[in-house]
C-alpha cells in the first residue's frame, strides 16, 4: 500500500512540473540598485577593453602591413633602416592611453564601491540567512524580539526598501546569489558575511546556491519575492502568527502525529509543542511556493511524495523516511496542507 502511494505521488510530483518564476535569474536585470550599479561598471569596463583591443588588432595590422611594405623595398640584403621617429611617440602616446584607461576604470570601481557602501549604512530591514545542508534557514530581524520569526527558503522584500541581508552557515561553505538582484557572496562558517539589496521593481526572483556544497547543491535555491510596501507589510503580519488549530478530525490526526513523533523534534511550529530546530519552520509551509528548498512546487502531491520518502526526491538530504501507514500519512498531509 505504502509503496503505491509513493508511486502515485511520484506521478502527481512530475505532472505538476517546475517551479516557475515572473522573471528569469538574469545578471543583466536592473531590478535592485545594486544590480543596476554592476551592470553600469561592467558596460564601463567593456566599452574601455573593447575600445583598448580594437586599437591593438588595428596597430597589428598596420604593423603587418608597414612590415611587408617595407621588405618590398629592401633592394639588397643586410641594409640597414632608420628607425622611424614617429615610433617614440607612438609608444610614448600608447603608455598614456593605457595609464588613462586603467585610472578611469579605477575611478569607476571606486564611486561603485563607495556608492554601495553607503546604501548598506543605512538599511532598513535586516534578515539573517543561514545556510545549511541543503536549505537556508530564513529569520526576519526586529527589535522587538516578539516580531522576530522564522522561515525557509523563501525570502520577501518590499520594493524600494534598503535591505541588509547577513548570511551565516552552520556547515560547509556556500554562496547566497539572487543573479537578478545582487552579486554573489559567500557563506563561510565562522566568519558573518552580508549583502545589501535594494529592490526596484516587484516580482519574484529565483536565487542558488553558487558554491559546490555536497550531493545536493543543484537543489538548494531559494525564491526571493519583491512585494509592495503594503504587501510586504500583510505578509509580515501574516507571519507573526501562529499556526491555526486543526478543523477536521483527519488534520488533528495529522496535528497529533506531528506534534509527538519525530517531526517535532526537527522541526517548529508555532503557537504548537514542536520546536525543534534543525529543519525548517513549517508554520506557514503550505503558503510557500516550494518544497526541499525548490526541489519542486508546493502541491499536495508534491507533500506526499516528500513525506513519505524525501530520499527518493533529495538523496542525501537530512531527512529521514519515517515509516508512516496510510491513514497516517493521509493525516500527516491534511494537517500540514492548514499551515498557511
Amino acid at each position: 500500500m505504502i509503496a503505491r502511494l509513493r508511486m502515485a505521488a511520484a506521478a502527481l510530483l512530475l505532472s505538476a512540473g517546475a517551479c516557475s518564476y515572473q522573471h528569469y535569474q538574469s545578471t543583466f536585470s536592473d531590478a535592485a540598485v545594486e544590480a543596476r550599479q554592476f551592470n553600469i561598471l561592467f558596460v564601463i569596463f567593456l566599452v574601455v577593453c573593447a575600445v583598448m583591443y580594437a586599437l591593438v588588432i588595428t596597430f597589428l595590422i598596420a604593423g603587418i602591413a608597414r612590415r611587408r611594405r617595407s621588405q618590398a623595398n629592401v633592394m639588397e640584403e643586410g641594409r640597414h633602416h632608420e628607425s622611424d621617429p614617429l615610433m617614440g611617440t607612438g609608444l610614448i602616446g600608447w603608455g598614456a592611453l593605457v595609464a588613462t584607461g586603467l585610472v578611469g576604470l579605477a575611478i569607476a570601481s571606486f564611486f561603485t564601491d563607495r556608492s554601495m557602501a553607503s546604501a548598506a549604512a543605512r538599511p532598513k530591514l535586516l534578515v539573517t540567512v543561514t545556510a545549511k545542508q541543503w536549505w537556508w534557514d530564513v529569520r526576519y530581524e526586529a527589535g522587538d524580539k516578539s516580531k522576530t520569526f522564522h522561515t525557509a527558503n523563501e525570502i520577501h522584500l518590499p520594493v524600494g526598501v534598503p535591505a541588509q541581508i547577513v548570511l551565516q552557515s552552520d556547515d560547509v561553505i556556500h554562496s547566497f546569489w539572487v543573479p537578478s538582484l545582487a552579486g554573489k557572496q559567500d557563506l563561510i562558517p565562522g566568519r558573518v558575511n552580508d549583502i545589501s539589496i535594494t529592490p526596484t521593481r516587484v516580482g519574484i526572483y529565483r536565487g542558488q546556491c553558487a558554491e559546490y556544497c555536497g550531493a545536493e547543491h543543484a537543489k538548494m535555491a531559494l525564491t526571493v519575492d519583491v512585494d509592495s510596501y503594503g504587501d510586504f507589510l500583510n505578509w509580515w503580519r501574516h507571519q507573526l502568527q501562529s499556526a491555526p488549530p486543526p478543523a477536521t478530525p483527519l488534520a488533528t490526526a495529522g496535528y497529533n502525529f506531528v506534534t509527538s513523533r519525530n517531526c517535532s523534534a526537527c522541526h517548529a511550529i508555532a503557537g504548537t509543542p514542536a520546536n525543534g530546530t534543525v529543519g525548517p519552520d513549517l508554520t506557514h509551509l503550505a503558503s510557500r511556493r516550494s518544497i526541499a528548498a525548490g526541489a519542486m512546487p508546493m502541491s499536495e502531491g508534491n507533500l506526499y511524495g516528500w513525506v513519505a520518502d524525501p530520499q527518493s526526491i533529495k538523496p542525501g538530504n537530512h531527512m529521514p523516511t519515517i515509516g508512516m501507514e496510510p491513514d497516517q500519512l493521509h493525516a500527516v498531509i491534511a494537517y500540514l496542507k492548514t499551515l498557511k
